[in-house]
């Protein structure tokens, strides 16, 4: 999150410009609410279930990359209100603490998927087979899962990589593409909000209409604002959409099924 300017179209009425700068503070807690919101009750019955015995403890690395995520999140937060009261400096500075954490979060993302899965597979395997079935079904599905957590990392790496090259020569498309980029592993909060309809197990495409709903607010200011869509959107659109084609069309099939405990066991 460097250098995050004002809005790229012309200067309007005060109440205009009030929601060009504070529409991104809105769009940082929209997703920090969503993360406790899905995260909280979530984990907590998962820590009640390792201390009586009924499921394995969480992996270092699934901690650390939680913690990176909080961080993420909450360093989003604090830059979108530094650039909405004009802390261009302070935002600056601070901006360059996401040289660190983006990288470090795209690691642990990487650990994590094989570790958790390779933790069940290695359970599936030494479970009597009275018992192994039901492993096996779970493996399927984290085996799904998995294409979820491979386009989240990729897609993040890109929005990120694109969002801090361009900080010091488009800011609009910075501060655009640094939202963007936090909404794509939003999901695995939001697929946890179970008061939400969902189309899981049987198909992902609910995460991706969720992703779309959650950026909807600032897609629709910007169009309203400025008459046309942004250039952050069509570059995003442009590597999410066929994310999402290549995700629906192997979430459950056998080739991906055969392939998942080569690559991740």
């Amino acid at each position: 999150m460097a250098t995050v300017a004002q809005g790229t179209g012309s200067i309007g009425p005060p109440r205009e410009g009030l929601i060009d700068r504070w529409i991104f503070v809105f769009m940082a807690g929209l997703f920090c609410v969503t993360t406790l919101a899905g995260f909280i009750p979530s984990s907590l019955e998962k820590i009640a279930a390792v201390e009586a015995g009924l499921r394995p403890p969480f992996p270092p690395v699934l901690h650390l990359h939680a913690v990176l995520m909080g961080a993420w999140l909450t360093l989003l937060l604090t830059q979108t209100i530094l650039m909405a009261r004009g802390s261009r400096t302070y935002h600056m500075k601070l901006g360059l603490a996401s040289l660190v954490l983006a990288p470090a979060i795209i690691l642990t993302g990487f650990v994590l998927v094989p570790t958790i899965y390779g933790g069940v597979q290695g359970a599936a395997r030494a479970a009597p087979p009275a018992v192994a079935s039901e492993f096996q079904d779970l493996l399927v599905l984290l085996g799904n899962i998995a294409l979820l957590q491979i386009r989240a990392g990729l897609l993040f790496a890109i929005f990120v990589f694109l969002a801090l090259r361009a900080r010091k020569t488009d800011p609009g498309f910075h501060k655009r593409m640094i939202i963007l980029a936090t909404v794509i592993p939003l999901p695995a909060a939001i697929d946890r909000i179970t008061w939400l309809p969902h189309s899981f197990p049987k198909a992902p495409w609910s995460a991706d209409l969720y992703v779309l709903l959650w950026i909807a607010p600032l897609f629709i200011w910007d169009l309203l604002r400025n008459g046309t869509v942004h250039r952050a959107y069509k570059v995003w659109f442009a590597f999410v959409i066929p994310a999402a084609i290549v995700v629906n069309a192997l979430w459950g099939s056998e080739w991906w099924q055969q392939v998942v405990p080569r690559l991740l066991g």
